[in-house]
């Protein structure tokens, strides 16, 4: 079948080690289903993995992707969850410790076909297009727990997204707009500021730039880069919940004296659970949301889309169909 996959990994030049061609089609184990695969997304996460960041050289080829939306053995429309808990784990798949995403120990869904958990298949609500399916499991579901599961901001509140273009900043102003939040973003590119703003952000503010008023939570992926204007642009109270580090992870203040000083909360935040995403699928459709799409290509021209991303061109998601 075909499959964009990791034949190797380069922490310098991670494209050089991407491949596009013919792998064996998946076997199911006992309690997983093969998923024959209509259109699947691409994340950071992908490219993270060709540079060797959490794929060992023991665990190639691995065929990548997390998001995936296809049809069942049984014929039925389906959502790919990329969490996978370990053995008998019970309750909140994101907390096991032993927990892994599809293209860390699992082939991923870039491909024709993925293996995966029975447990693991959402229904797609009817009408949703195979495109909108294969954005939410990772952006969007990440996006959904960090502004309605762990910022605490009742909608009205005002929540500001460090960084306008990417998957999850994008999925954060329209899940949050849709929800009744006021939404302001932050961007170094003023056209991807303006493009948020037609999403549905309040307002778009250059990096780092002095706020009008202080918010009531910050959505933080970018870590060291922004996150003393994170700290400093917060109420009293207020909430940071931070999902990535695209920028590093040690910020050179870690404003510790304004955090216990103005009483901060700092709440980390990791993908969702397998309900949160059936329940994302069905807000996304109750609020007839379309995900913002930067491009679609058919999975033989992947390379493409991964250049796109490692240049950091994207405005929204790379859909890739199968």
């Amino acid at each position: 079948m075909l499959a964009a996959y990791a034949a190797r990994t380069d922490a310098d030049d991670p494209l050089s080690a991407l491949e596009v061609g013919e792998r064996p089609e998946p076997e199911a184990r006992e309690g997983w289903v093969t998923v024959s695969l209509k259109a699947a997304g691409l994340n950071h996460h992908d490219v993270w993995s060709l540079k060797g960041v959490g794929l060992p050289a023991d665990r190639l080829p691995m065929i990548l992707g997390c998001d995936g939306a296809g049809v069942d053995p049984d014929g039925h429309e389906v959502i790919v969850h990329a969490v996978v808990a370990s053995p008998g784990w019970h309750g909140d798949e994101t907390l096991d410790p032993k927990r892994t995403l599809l293209s860390e120990l699992y082939d991923g869904t870039l491909a024709q076909q993925v293996a995966v958990p029975e447990q693991n298949l959402v229904p797609k609500p009817e009408g949703m297009s195979w495109e909108s399916a294969a954005c939410l499991s990772t952006a969007w579901l990440t996006a959904y727990r960090m502004l309605f599961t762990n910022s605490g901001v009742q909608p009205g509140g005002t929540v500001l997204v460090q960084g306008a273009g990417g998957g999850v900043s994008t999925a954060l102003v329209q899940l949050g707009a849709a929800a009744g939040y006021r939404m302001w973003v932050t961007s170094r590119d003023e056209a991807k500021g303006a493009k948020a703003v037609e999403l549905g952000a309040d307002r778009a503010f250059g990096s780092g730039e002095r706020l009008p008023e202080r918010v009531d939570a910050v959505m933080e992926t970018v870590g060291a880069a922004t996150w003393s204007h994170s700290v400093n642009s917060l109420n009293p109270g207020g909430t940071v919940v931070i999902a990535g580090a695209t920028s590093g992870d040690a910020p050179s203040k870690a404003e510790l004296t304004k955090i216990f000083f103005k009483q901060l909360r700092v709440v980390g935040s990791t993908m969702g659970s397998r309900d949160e995403l059936a329940r994302l699928a069905r807000f996304v459709t109750l609020h007839g949301l379309e995900p913002a799409v930067d491009s679609v290509l058919p999975l033989a021209q992947a390379r493409d889309g991964f250049a796109r991303m490692a240049q950091g061109e994207l405005f929204g998601k790379v859909v890739f169909t199968v």
